[in-house]
């Protein structure tokens, strides 16, 4: 079997390897991935592309058809990964997250790919204050990387059938850590800020909804969605991936990690403006079809391994939000050095592009 992963240098990648190593031990596995994030790695003395059978650098706006050739099963994770650079570089992210994910797709089913796993979110929902929402609910996109989402699922509908098997997995906000660590994310951010300054800074007023879901957990999920009958959940699947942490309000959040490091303070920003984001969702369906996929991990298990994590990485940064540990902080950092264009290009193209 032949597996390739798009997305895998980044923060879920790693996980994601992992996870299909165990679960198809013979099988040959390929990462492309374009490396903006390479360099972002928590254990310094340790690669996890040494799980894979290949890497192959390039943009997957541009990926070669040959890179697809004898692929049975595709794991898309490659994209403008969260807002803040959806709303800064609105246009590569339609580029990268919708048009490619959707010529990646087609390229997959043309060779005889058998399953194509796209990494969608629950950010599609927007706001939805007043009940759990659904795959059938309306859809509320308020962002460009939630806009981009949106489309690409309802293109990819189109592609499913004939032998070809299309799973969207709506994954919860993602948390934990990782071996290339991402540290703009709720909970994670949290805990960094519990960890190296015994305070949590809460960008609102505490009451958004969000939906959590460790990184290894998404693994699981992604294991689940490459195997998938498409006798459980048809040829084309949308299906909200989450469930072991279930909602909470991101004061909920803040309050649990502070329960676990002691000592910390809350930060509440009273005086913030709305955050429109804000949403509960219903993971019924996703235990109902992956019952033995579900998540394992809890709130608290997901706060202990960040904060083992960083503490063994001696993680001292009161000023993490300015590190490389913030995705769109890395981007800037490689546009200042003159080694990205305005549309996220390398200057000098990477190798196996054409």
């Amino acid at each position: 079997m032949k597996i390739l992963i798009t997305g895998n240098m980044g923060y879920v990648g790693p996980n994601a390897v992992r996870q299909l190593r165990s679960s198809y031990p013979g099988a040959h596995l390929v990462g492309v991935d374009a490396g903006f994030f390479s360099g972002c790695l928590t254990p310094q003395d340790f690669l996890p592309e040494t799980r894979l059978d290949q890497q192959i650098f390039a943009d997957v706006r541009w990926l070669a058809r040959e890179a697809l050739e004898g692929v049975d099963a595709v794991v898309h994770l490659a994209a403008i990964s969260n807002d803040p650079i959806g709303n800064l570089y609105e246009k590569v992210t339609m580029e990268i997250n919708h048009e490619a994910s959707v010529r990646l797709a087609s390229l997959a089913k043309q060779a005889g790919a058998k399953a194509f796993v796209f990494a969608s979110s629950c950010s599609v929902y927007g706001s939805a204050q007043e009940a759990d929402r659904n795959e059938d609910s309306p859809l509320n996109p308020l962002t460009a990387y939630a806009r981009s989402k949106v489309q690409t699922e309802y293109d990819l509908r189109a592609l499913a059938g004939e032998g070809f098997t299309v799973t969207c997995l709506r994954f919860a906000t993602a948390c934990g850590i990782s071996e290339r660590l991402r540290l703009d994310l709720v909970l994670n951010d949290f805990v960094a800020g519990a960890v190296s300054a015994g305070e949590i800074g809460i960008l609102s007023d505490g009451t958004p909804w969000r939906p959590l879901i460790d990184v290894k957990d998404m693994a699981r999920a992604l294991d689940w969605a490459v195997g998938r009958d498409p006798a459980c959940g048809g040829e084309y699947l949308v299906v909200n991936a989450g469930g072991g942490h279930g909602n909470y309000q991101v004061k909920e959040i803040a309050e649990a990690v502070a329960r676990m490091v002691p000592g910390v303070r809350v930060n509440l920003n009273r005086n913030a403006p709305p955050d429109r984001r804000s949403y509960r969702v219903n993971f019924d369906r996703f235990a109902k079809l992956a019952p033995d996929h579900r998540p394992l991990h809890t709130l608290d298990d997901s706060i202990a391994g960040l904060r083992k994590g960083l503490e063994t990485l001696n993680f001292r940064d009161r000023d993490f939000r300015s590190s490389f540990f913030i995705r769109l902080v890395q981007l800037s950092h490689l546009r200042e050095k003159g080694l990205l264009t305005e549309d996220l290009r390398w200057s000098h193209r990477p190798m196996g592009q054409k």
